[in-house]
C-alpha cells in the first residue's frame, strides 16, 4: 500500500504548486449583470426595460432616467407615481461635473404652525390625506432633466408609461395584498374608483389599468405637440406649466379646496425645481456625493467620516466590532442631522465646519468601542463667543411608534459615454396621501408629515418649505469619473443601507451584487423623520443571516437586537463602473422586485 501512498501524496503536492487562478466570485442570489455599453437598474422589471428601450432607441442616460421613473410611477404604485416627490444625483459627461436635483415638494401657502396648532390639535396627519401632502416634483424633474441634459421630447419618454397605464401590468401578490389592504385607498371615493373599480380589489395576475393618469400624461404630450413649432425647450416647457399653471394645476387646487386640503392653485404655480451644486466627502480617494439641501443625505457623509478613522477591514466584515463602529456613527451623525439639516432656503448649513477633518475626530472620539449610547448628541460646529451653545436643545419624543424604514422607490442609469443617473423619487408611504386627486389618476406624496412643529427647530414647518427628507441617492466618483450610482428605499435607513453596499465593495472587495445582497444592520436610535419623530433608544436590527455570536456580543455592549428577516433590510439597485476596464456591472437586490440590464 506504501507505493499508493506516495503516489497520492506526491499528485496533492504537484496540484498545490500549480496556479490556482483568479479566486472565485462569491455565490450570489442573482447574477452579476456586466455590459461595456450601457446599464440600468431599477425597482421593478419594467422600469429598467424601458430605460433600455430609450438607450436603444438612441436616448442618453438622462432621457433614459426620465422615462424609467414615469414608468415606475406605473408599475411601483404604491412608491412612485405623478404626484411624488424626488431627489436626483447626476454626473454629466460633458462637463465632467456632477449636479444635484431638488424635486422635494414644498408645503402649501396656507400651511402653518399656528394652523396645525388651531385646528389639528397640534399634530400631524399620519401618511393620510390631503393635509399630508406636499406639492409633486418629480414632473418638474422631468423637464429639467429632459431640458437641461436630455435629447428626447417628453413624447418620447412618456411613451412607455401611458402604454403601461393603458394597456396595463399584471399585479404581483404582494401589489394585490397591498392595494387591497390599504384603507387610506378604501376611504376616499376618488381612490376607490381607480383601485376598486368594481367594487373589488384586483386579484394577483390581473392586469391593472389607469386610464385617469394615462390621459393626464397625454395632456402633458398634447401641449408639447402644440408648443412645438416654438422649438424643443419651449415645447418642453409647455408640457411642464400644463401640470403646475395650466388646467391640471387648476384641477389639483380645486379639488384639493373642496376636500379640506390647503392646497391652491398658487402653490403649483409658485413651484420650482431646485438644481444645487451638491456636497461630497473623501472616503479613501473615493469622493461621495449627496444632494445638499431638504434631505438627510449628508448623514451618510458624516457617518463615513467617523468611519475613515477605522480599520474596517482589519475589523472583518459584520463582525461586533464593524457592526458596533457604524451603529455608534450612524447615531452620532443622525444626531447631527436632527441638528444641522433642512431646507437651505430657509436655515443656513455650515458643510464647511461639518465634513471637517477636525469635527469629525471630535465627533469620532465620543465611540466606545465597549458601550453603545444611550443619547442623542449633536455637535456644536460653532458657539457664541461665551463658548455657549447657539442651538437650542433638542426635544426628543420616545412616544408612539413612528415609521423609521418606509416606502420608496429607486433608480440608477449609465450610458455609453458615461453619463450617469442615481434617482430616488418617492410617494413616501403606501400610496402617498391616499387621496386621488379627482380623476387625474394620482395621489400626491405624504411627505409633509416629516415636518416638525417647534419653532426653531431646522425642520419646522412653514409656507412653500421643503421638508427635510429621507430621499438620498448617492453617485460616487474615482478620480474625478463616475463609479458607482446606488440607492434604496428604506426612510431613515436608506443611508445605512447605501453605506454598507458601497463599503462591502471598497472595504471588502465584493463586486457589486454580492455586496448588495450581504446580509445588513440597522438602528432606529435617533428621532424618526415621521411625526411624531419617535426616537427608540439603542434599538438595532439584524438581518438574521448575521451570526449568532455577533447579536450576543453587541447585546452585552449595551444594544437592544431585534433579528430581522434574512432579507428584509433593502431594496438596493446600484451600477459600478470599472475604473480601470471601463466595465459596466449591474447589481439587483432579491430583497426586492429589482431588475438589472446591461450591454
Amino acid at each position: 500500500m506504501r507505493p499508493i501512498v506516495v503516489g497520492l501524496f506526491i499528485s496533492f503536492t504537484l496540484a498545490a504548486q500549480q496556479p490556482q487562478g483568479p479566486p472565485r466570485a462569491p455565490a450570489t442570489m442573482r447574477p452579476l449583470i456586466m455590459g461595456s455599453t450601457y446599464a440600468a437598474s431599477s425597482r421593478k422589471p419594467q422600469a429598467t426595460q424601458v430605460a433600455e428601450r430609450i438607450l436603444r432607441a438612441g436616448g442618453n442616460a438622462i432621457d433614459a432616467a426620465v422615462a424609467s421613473q414615469a414608468a415606475l410611477a406605473m408599475v411601483d404604485l404604491g412608491s412612485n407615481g405623478v404626484g411624488s416627490d424626488a431627489f436626483v444625483l447626476l454626473y454629466d459627461a460633458k462637463t465632467g461635473k456632477v449636479f444635484s436635483v431638488n424635486a422635494c415638494g414644498t408645503a402649501p401657502k396656507l400651511a402653518t404652525i399656528e394652523w396645525y396648532n388651531q385646528n389639528a390639535g397640534g399634530k400631524l396627519p399620519d401618511s393620510d390625506g390631503l393635509l399630508a401632502g406636499t406639492v409633486p416634483g418629480v414632473v418638474d424633474a422631468w423637464y429639467t432633466l429632459l431640458d437641461r441634459w436630455g435629447t428626447m421630447t417628453f413624447a418620447q419618454v412618456l411613451a412607455p408609461a401611458i402604454e403601461l397605464a393603458e394597456q396595463g401590468f399584471p399585479l404581483t401578490a404582494g401589489q394585490a395584498r397591498g392595494i387591497a389592504s390599504n384603507k387610506k385607498l378604501q376611504k376616499y371615493p376618488s381612490s376607490r374608483r381607480v383601485y376598486f373599480p368594481n367594487g373589488e380589489a384586483p386579484k394577483a395576475g390581473e392586469v391593472f389599468r389607469n386610464l385617469d393618469v394615462a390621459r393626464t400624461l397625454k395632456m402633458l404630450v398634447e401641449a408639447e405637440t402644440k408648443a412645438k413649432r416654438k422649438g424643443r425647450r419651449a415645447a418642453l416647457l409647455a408640457a411642464r406649466d400644463r401640470f403646475y399653471k395650466g388646467d391640471i394645476a387648476r384641477k389639483m387646487g380645486a379639488f384639493s379646496e373642496a376636500n379640506g386640503g390647503l392646497f391652491r392653485y398658487e402653490d403649483f404655480a409658485a413651484y420650482t425645481v431646485k438644481v444645487e451644486e451638491p456636497v461630497a466627502s473623501d472616503y479613501r480617494g473615493y469622493q461621495v456625493f449627496k444632494n445638499p439641501s431638504a434631505t438627510q443625505g449628508p448623514a451618510e457623509l458624516f457617518t463615513l467620516n467617523l468611519l475613515r478613522g477605522y480599520d474596517l477591514k482589519a475589523m472583518g466584515h459584520n463582525s461586533a466590532d464593524y457592526v458596533h463602529v457604524g451603529i455608534e456613527a450612524v447615531k452620532l451623525a443622525y444626531a447631527d442631522r436632527e441638528r444641522y439639516l433642512g431646507d437651505a432656503d430657509f436655515i443656513r448649513i455650515l458643510f464647511p465646519a461639518l465634513l471637517a477633518e477636525p469635527y469629525a475626530a471630535s465627533r469620532r472620539a465620543l465611540i466606545d468601542m465597549a458601550r453603545a449610547s444611550t443619547e442623542l448628541r449633536p455637535g456644536e460646529v460653532e458657539r457664541l463667543p461665551s463658548g455657549a451653545s447657539l442651538y437650542p436643545p433638542l426635544k426628543i419624543n420616545f412616544d408612539g411608534d413612528a415609521d423609521h424604514e418606509g416606502d420608496t422607490s429607486y433608480l440608477s442609469v449609465v450610458d455609453r459615454v458615461r453619463n450617469a443617473v442615481s434617482w430616488t423619487p418617492s410617494l413616501h408611504s403606501g400610496y402617498g396621501t391616499g387621496v386621488v386627486m379627482d380623476d387625474l389618476g394620482f395621489s400626491f406624496n405624504c411627505r409633509g408629515d416629516y415636518y416638525h412643529l417647534e419653532p426653531g427647530h431646522p425642520n419646522a414647518l412653514a409656507p412653500g418649505k421643503r421638508p427635510r427628507s429621507t430621499l438620498t441617492p448617492t453617485l460616487i466618483l474615482k478620480d474625478g469619473k463616475p463609479f458607482l450610482a446606488v440607492g434604496s428605499p428604506g426612510g431613515d435607513d436608506q443611508p445605512m443601507r447605501i453605506m454598507q453596499t458601497f463599503l462591502n465593495i471598497v472595504e471588502f472587495g465584493m463586486n457589486v451584487q454580492a455586496a448588495i445582497e450581504a446580509p445588513r444592520w440597522t438602528t432606529s436610535s435617533f428621532p424618526a423623520s415621521p411625526f411624531p419623530h419617535t426616537m427608540k433608544t439603542g434599538e438595532v436590527g439584524l438581518e438574521d443571516r448575521v451570526a449568532e455570536d455577533v447579536r450576543k456580543e453587541l447585546e452585552r455592549r449595551g444594544h437592544k437586537i431585534t433579528m430581522r428577516g434574512p432579507w428584509s433590510l433593502g431594496a438596493t439597485s446600484a451600477i459600478l463602473i470599472d475604473p480601470k476596464t471601463g466595465v459596466l456591472s449591474a447589481g439587483a437586490d432579491p430583497r426586492g422586485d429589482n431588475y438589472a440590464l446591461a450591454w
